[in-house]
This record gives C-alpha cells, structure tokens and sequence, in this order.
C-alpha cells in the first residue's frame, strides 16, 4: 500500500485519534526481559491504526510506535538506543521517526519535547 505524504499529515493532523482503552502491560513473548503492549487507536475518520509499547529495564530502552496495518510504522518515539539516518548522521539515544514518502519511517530526528529518560516509562 502506498502511503504520501499527504495522507501521513492529514492523520498526524487528525485531533479525533485517542486510545479507547486501559493499556495493560504483558510480558514479551519471546521471554526476554522486555514488556510490552498492543492498544487499538480510535478516530472518527476510522485510521485502521494501533500503538505498540515496548520496555525493557534492563537496558534501559523505551519504545511507543504508532503503526498502520500495510503500511507500518508511521510515527514512533524510541529511548534507549542509538539510531543512524539513512544519510548516515546518529541521531542519539531519544529520537522520533516520522513517516515521509522518501525513506518511510527510516529517517529520525532529536525531539526537544521528551525530558523523561526511558526508565520512566509512564512518565514519557
């Protein structure tokens, strides 16, 4: 499915997105020390659109990814670990992808908005 950049705003611009249930942290599947979560976006233009939540303590490293079915991840925030740009510049351990026709969600930037660390899951 092929997805512009167009459409990607016009969801990013859609104020209706929430999250119509209590999310509830599980143990991964794969038994790593990792938790994680799955919870359905709502919106009244119907985004077929659903959050991942991803923790592991150990390390620490914090992920939320908000991920469209055939087209996947649109938009995400990831603490915790390194991320290099497809033009091979580091962007550093608390970056955010942000879906663009060109390099998808590949290409990441720093976010001056996220001060929590990623072993403060609910806070960030």
């Amino acid at each position: 499915m092929t997805f512009s950049n167009a459409e990607f705003e016009a969801l990013i611009g859609d104020g209706t997105k929430r999250i119509g249930a209590d999310i509830a942290w599980r143990e991964d599947e794969d038994h790593s020390p990792s938790v994680e979560f799955r919870v359905e976006v709502q919106s009244d233009a119907g985004w077929p659109l659903f959050v991942r939540g991803s923790y592991n303590p150990l390390i620490p490293a914090l992920s939320y990814v908000l991920i469209m079915p055939n087209v996947g991840r649109v938009y995400g925030l990831c603490l915790g670990k390194d991320h290099h740009n497809p033009q091979c510049n580091q962007v550093g351990e608390t970056h955010k992808h942000r879906w663009n026709e060109r390099f998808r969600d590949k290409e990441a930037y720093a976010p001056t908005d996220i001060t929590a660390s990623a072993s403060e899951p609910v806070k960030v």
